[in-house]
């Protein structure tokens, strides 16, 4: 398409004096771009590389005004201009006709809704209810009397055991296994006995789950994860546990049993939360930190023990200082010394 199409594509405001005809035939990160290509720009840290940038075309704020190599198409939101671009030049979704593969296992008792597609080598047991233009990938499994909603895509090598449900358009990426037996054991005449888990996991609308993210089944009730979620991979949710509407969970992250977190909430990578606590609606727990207590007040916490951020980095600001501190010490028990006084014994 030409630059002109472009800009009327993403809804922005072609730079006057840009060539609107010149040809756009692919897109391209700042660094990665090549004549042809559209990228975009959105935050002040890439500036040098869009002064670099080979791209025929850059996606800008409405209010940059740099000269740069690149036409510019000024957009409200340049990064989603750029998934505008991203989805006219990628190739075609794959869409999987609707039909059941004849190498198929399926139970007694399934129901199966309108236009569902199922894969190569799945099994379905016995009950399980699967709802309109719903997908199940290639060796996947689908256990004793689950409930699928509709639109709900699941990839292949999926595992889904016994009465978990899930919502309408949901998303399950490979290696997801919902409805474990959570991890609960009691020790009785020095041995580990199992604990029986015979709860469900439920998850609502519009979740999308990563890849090789395990969400355990509840003790009793329900392992939930709420409505517009979204979990990233190698995620792990521990029985019980209570994940608010359009929260966002960060790769590797680990959730322990009984905890409830709330609505709009973000942990970021590698985060791990304790057991039987509570977050707050729209808190964020940065990356690596470890959440000990219940966070009832919406901020930002890091570290470990988690705390609000600007405590934080002030201890940590603290802790840097401690070399100095150290060698001002040494220095002034020097000057004690030579004046033949010394410091007070240690308490």
């Amino acid at each position: 398409m030409t630059v002109t199409e472009l800009a009327t594509l993403v809804g922005g405001q072609l730079a006057s004096g840009a060539d609107g005809q010149a040809l756009i035939t692919g897109v391209a990160s700042l660094i990665d771009a090549l004549p042809g290509d559209v990228t975009f720009f959105s935050s002040l840290k890439y500036l040098p590389q869009l002064h670099t940038s080979r791209a025929t075309v850059a996606l800008v704020p409405l209010d940059f005004a740099e000269k740069v190599p690149s036409a510019l198409i000024r957009c409200e939101n340049p990064t989603n201009a750029f998934s505008k671009a991203v989805e006219k030049f990628a190739p075609p979704h794959v869409i999987f006709a609707p039909g059941i593969h004849p190498s198929v296992v399926l139970g007694a008792d399934v129901q199966i809704g309108s236009d569902v597609s199922i894969q190569p080598y799945a099994v379905i047991e016995s009950g399980v209810k699967i709802g309109d233009g719903s997908v199940i990938g290639a060796h996947s499994y689908i256990g004793h009397s689950v409930r699928i909603g509709n639109n709900t895509y699941i990839h292949p090598k999926v595992t889904v055991l016994a009465r978990c449900v899930i919502g309408n358009r949901v998303i399950l990426h490979s290696g997801v296994v919902l409805g474990a037996d959570g991890f609960g054991y009691e020790l009785q005449a020095g041995k580990f006995v199992k604990v029986p888990q015979l709860g469900i996991v439920q998850i609502d609308d519009d979740v999308e789950i990563g890849a090789n993210t395990a969400i355990d089944r509840a003790r009793f009730g329900r392992t939930w994860i709420q409505a517009g979620t979204k979990i990233d991979n190698l995620v792990q949710v521990g029985h019980n546990v209570v994940i608010g509407m359009n929260s966002i969970i960060c790769g590797q992250v680990g959730i322990s049993g009984s905890t409830k977190i709330g609505n709009y909430v973000t942990i970021a990578g590698q985060a791990g939360v304790g057991g039987h606590i509570e977050i707050a609606d729209q808190t964020t727990v940065a990356a690596q930190s470890g959440v000990t207590k219940t966070l009832s007040t919406k901020q930002i916490y890091m570290g470990f023990p988690a705390m609000p951020a600007r405590q934080f980095k002030e201890d940590i600001a603290h802790l840097r200082n401690i070399p100095k501190l150290k060698a001002r010490i040494a220095r002034l028990e020097q000057f004690l010394s030579a004046e033949g006084k010394t410091l007070p014994p240690e308490m």
